[in-house]
């Protein structure tokens, strides 16, 4: 474990064992491994904990399995899984994610995770389409054109994708940044 700001954080690889612990949907565990990515990508544009902001991307969704379809609970359940592994500033982001729980983004982390969530869905299943099946092959206009195709990935929220711009990141730019970065862990997602 890594010590941040005199509090325990969990790294990478451990982040991504508590995930398999509480998730067995092999799809979602690679959309949180995605979110991470993106996350970590993130960190680095905005000067962010690169380590922190990944281990938070991947816990986000720790508890999906456990409380379905209660989405005031999504997100703050996930924060009670992780409450001894992460800082205060991970654990609020985690619940700001979705904000059914009562909780709404605040810090360039917490808008961070609210817009990496909806990203990553959207370059998996632009992934998907292509014809060799790789995140590479994706160009960032490919995914301008899907974000207005409101008939492609349905369950994409295209509204916390635009919240790039509370990062003070232009769509066309946080596009690059998660393709950038979930081509780092290509080979986890299959893509």
């Amino acid at each position: 474990m890594l010590e941040v700001a005199n509090m325990i954080m969990i790294t990478r690889d451990e982040s991504i064992a508590v995930v398999k612990l509480h998730v067995k949907n092999e799809n979602l565990v690679k959309h949180m491994i995605a979110v991470g990515a993106i996350m970590r990508g993130l960190a680095a544009k905005l000067g962010g904990d690169q380590d922190l902001w990944e281990a938070t991307g991947i816990l986000h969704d720790v508890d999906y399995e456990e409380v379905g379809q209660d989405w005031t609970k999504h997100g703050a359940v996930s924060a009670e899984i992780v409450k001894d592994l992460l800082p205060d500033v991970g654990l609020y982001a985690i619940s700001a994610h979705n904000p059914q729980t009562g909780y709404l983004p605040k810090s360039m982390m917490d808008w961070s995770l609210y817009a990496a969530d909806g990203l990553s869905g959207l370059i998996i299943a632009q992934g998907l389409m292509m014809p060799d099946k790789k995140i590479a092959s994706i160009k960032v206009s490919s995914l301008g054109k899907r974000m207005k195709d409101k008939s492609f990935a349905k369950g994409v929220n295209r509204e916390n994708i635009v919240k790039c711009t509370e990062l003070g990141i232009e769509l066309d730019e946080f596009f690059r940044i998660g393709l950038d970065s979930m081509s780092k862990v290509a080979g986890e997602l299959g893509l």
